[in-house]
């Protein structure tokens, strides 16, 4: 049989402006496409580069003819998938579709919709579609907690039930690098002090060690997903596959990847031992630095460059009500660590809709104190399938409250008029460019990615400022309409 897997094109046009600083590879659908064994076919179409979709989608179900079509489906990504699902039905009416990822296992009922999709497949994709490949070359029906039928009976009932418990990660297959144009994806990258760099934009890779977060920050659905697990690939594994990866530079798409003191370590040496010499940009809690200072030490002679950190605060109060579980001195000595190190941070910090100009004041003297670092800022949004999703719902002014799910736009109404909240927020990129340490620590770019980056600054600056526009006049009326 020959499946072709799709990732799905971006409607926002603030997802296309952040993916000029940060583009990676598909790795989900490598993982699917590993599970996909001789003498079965498989193809990875990226419909995130480009500007035609739909037209790139339909040569190549004329040229390939696959018998299975699946999507990966984030939650924003939901109406695009539905879009391209109907070109399909239209094209090769023939064709099975199956649509996985995120957005279908925690809410498998909104994609039961026989005029679009066959199946909906919940958790780990490389595993399931070993079955569902092998009941369709017998033409056997199927029907379980992974793979549920659309239309059918029984998919009331097993969408009801938890995503399947991820298995044992030497049942999951490996990624199929080799499917996609690997010229496409990067991380924009801020150097050390003082280096010549060849570009801001290098070739990156990612890769994934872990599965779940023992923590239950309130606006995360992670531990939803992983049953509360923390699940580890072999360290000796870890480094086996970091070794075979062509590109110098990694990033680990981990929830978190230091949580595991032990295994992390184990990993830094073996690459130490084996000269495995590349570059890393992983994501740690805060807590898990200020606990294991040396780890990251260690990981620092190993390669590793950029730590994101969601500090998502300095004040006490919202740290509390994120159910962090750390408070502001803990976030404070994070950052002193990660610069003792000689590591960058990246500080990912969140914007309350309910932010003052005041507050909004506030977070740039919290910039100012934290720099030199990367900077992003997100819109508190519940995730779908988590308790805050449930108690809030009922409030929210997003026309599609799925499609704006992108922590960018604000699902409930801002306490400042939405075109001054913007406004702010979009200052509050523009601080953060102004302490990024690639300028702070003087680092040489070529001049072509200054003026690439000069660009899609400017552009990605205006359309933060104008974000207020992609919602109807009623939303925007349901925010506040004090004078700023």
């Amino acid at each position: 049989m020959k499946v072709l897997l799709v990732r799905p094109h971006l409607i926002l046009a603030l997802s296309r402006r952040f993916n000029s600083f940060l583009h990676l590879e598909p790795l989900d659908l490598e993982i699917v496409a590993g599970g996909v064994e001789a003498p079965h076919e498989v193809e990875i179409l990226d419909l995130s580069h480009g500007r035609r979709p739909f037209a790139a989608l339909r040569r190549k179900l004329r040229a390939m003819r696959p018998d299975l079509v699946g999507f990966g489906c984030y939650s924003n990504q939901a109406a695009a998938v539905c879009e391209l699902a109907g070109l399909i039905r239209q094209v090769l009416p023939t064709a099975k579709i199956a649509v996985g990822g995120v957005h279908a296992s925690i809410a498998p009922q909104d994609l039961n919709r026989p005029e679009l999709y066959d199946f909906v497949v919940r958790g780990e994709g490389s595993v399931a579609i070993r079955r569902l490949l092998a009941a369709l070359e017998r033409g056997a029906s199927i029907a379980d907690e992974g793979v549920l039928p659309v239309g059918a009976p029984e998919f009331a009932a097993l969408a009801e039930g938890p995503p399947p418990a991820h298995p044992d990660y030497r049942e999951v297959a490996k990624p199929r690098r080799d499917l996609v144009d690997r010229s496409k994806y990067f991380c924009i990258w801020s150097g050390k002090p003082d280096e010549q760099l060849a570009t801001l934009y290098p070739r990156t890779a990612s890769m994934r060690t872990s599965v779940g977060c023992p923590r239950r920050c309130s606006f995360c659905v992670v531990h939803f997903l992983a049953h509360g697990r923390y699940i580890q690939r072999d360290p000796a594994d870890v480094v086996d596959e970091i070794a075979s990866i062509p590109e110098d530079y990694v990033y680990f798409v981990d929830d978190e990847m230091f949580i595991n003191p032990v295994r992390a370590e184990a990993i830094a040496r073996l690459l130490l031992e084996r000269g495995v010499r590349k570059q890393y940009v992983s994501w740690a809690r805060s807590d898990t630095i200020c606990a294991h200072p040396e780890l990251f030490k260690l990981w620092r002679q190993a390669g590793l460059q950029v730590v994101y950190v969601g500090l998502e605060s300095m004040e006490a109060d919202a740290l509390k009500n994120f159910n962090k579980g750390v408070d502001p001195d803990t976030n404070r000595r994070a950052v002193a660590i990660l610069r003792e190190a000689g590591i960058v941070l990246h500080s990912a910090l969140i914007v309350n809709p309910d932010f003052t100009k005041d507050d909004f004041l506030r977070l740039h003297r919290t910039v100012a104190a934290i720099a030199p670092a990367e900077m992003s800022f997100t819109v508190l949004a519940p995730s779908p399938g988590t308790d805050f999703w449930r108690d809030t719902c009922a409030r929210f002014i997003a026309p599609d409250p799925y499609a704006f799910y992108d922590c960018m736009h604000t699902l409930l109404p801002t306490r400042l008029p939405m075109r001054t909240f913007y406004r702010y927020f979009s200052l509050l990129y523009l601080r953060g460019f102004q302490h990024n340490p690639w300028r702070a620590h003087r680092v040489k770019v070529p001049f072509r990615d200054l003026l690439r980056l000069m660009w899609s600054g400017a552009r990605t600056g205006w359309t933060l400022h104008g974000l207020h526009r992609d919602y109807p006049p009623e939303a925007r009326a349901a925010c506040g309409q004090d004078a700023d």
